[in-house]
Parts: structure tokens; C-alpha cells; sequence
């Protein structure tokens, strides 16, 4: 059975449109450099060639894979957040306890996690252990990229 991807709608939208992309202007691409490769002759020794066919393998399998993603997806619905308690789709503010420091995080699906811009994954080892908390709570954070460093975190507020 495939897991469930979490997706917004737009990051639905998006994955929809680069699928399209792929499809048709990408694979047009890819099909003309293999075409132009054949041509310089001796297939068994044309690097050009070998280049070109590793290149529409990489292409069809990115494909495969949002199609896969696509056909997995489960839209989060922000007018059905939940802001009891922390969700995929929810705003959490948090307070560092250890520096006195307040940060958000948007929850999302794994596919449009951007932790630089504040923006994390339901499966990273924040999202995790964020999931189903409700405010007032402390939770300790283990950082296994981080030596399994411990952060402690207050929530402070959730919103959709």
C-alpha cells in the first residue's frame, strides 16, 4: 500500500505543472539530444549517446515519481485545520526555552518542505514531535543531524 503524501493546493498545483512540463517540453528536449547523439555515429563508444539515454532514464523516473505523488496526495484543506492541537497545514509559534527565542513553523507534507524559510516536513524530527500537541505544551526535540542534541520547545499559538 502507498503512503499518504501530504500536499496544499497549490503545492498540488505546482506538482501538476512541472508533471506537464516533464511530459511534453522535457521529453521533447531529451528525444533530440538522443537523436543528435545517434548521429555522431558509433552508438557503442558515444558518450553523447549514453549521456542523453542516462538523461530521459533520470526523466521518466522523476516522472514515475510525481505521478506516484499525485496519485497518493492527500490535500490539506485549511479551512478544516483543526487549530486544537498541531496538524498537517497548521502555523505553530514556538519559544525556545533554552534561548528565549520565538520561531514559526508551517507543517506541510514532505514534498514542499522548505526549512529555510520556516516551512517543515510532518516527518522531519520537529514536525514529528510537534504533531497532535496542543498549546501550553513542552516538548523536548531530539536533533539526530545534531548529534541527537536536545532542544526544548514551548507552543505558544496554532493557527490554520
Amino acid at each position: 500500500m502507498e503512503e499518504e503524501v501530504f500536499l496544499t493546493k497549490e503545492g498540488y498545483k505546482q506538482l501538476q505543472e512541472k508533471l506537464d512540463y516533464l511530459k511534453t517540453t522535457k521529453r521533447e528536449e531529451v528525444a533530440i539530444k538522443i537523436g543528435v547523439a545517434r548521429d555522431f555515429g558509433d552508438l557503442s563508444e558515444n558518450s553523447e549517446f549514453d549521456a542523453a539515454v542516462d538523461e530521459q532514464a533520470n526523466l521518466e523516473a522523476e516522472i514515475s515519481e510525481i505521478e506516484n505523488t499525485l496519485r497518493n496526495a492527500k490535500i490539506i484543506n485549511s479551512k478544516k485545520i483543526d487549530t486544537n492541537k498541531v496538524s498537517v497545514g497548521c502555523s505553530v509559534k514556538l519559544l525556545d526555552l533554552d534561548f528565549d527565542d520565538e520561531v514559526v513553523y508551517k507543517i506541510v507534507g514532505a514534498t514542499e518542505s522548505n526549512p529555510a524559510n520556516g516551512v517543515i516536513s510532518n516527518e522531519s524530527p520537529v514536525g514529528k514531535a510537534l504533531i497532535g500537541k496542543k498549546v501550553g505544551e513542552q516538548i523536548n526535540i531530539v536533533l539526530p543531524q545534531n548529534n541527537n542534541a536536545t532542544i526544548r520547545m514551548k507552543i505558544l499559538e496554532i493557527k490554520a
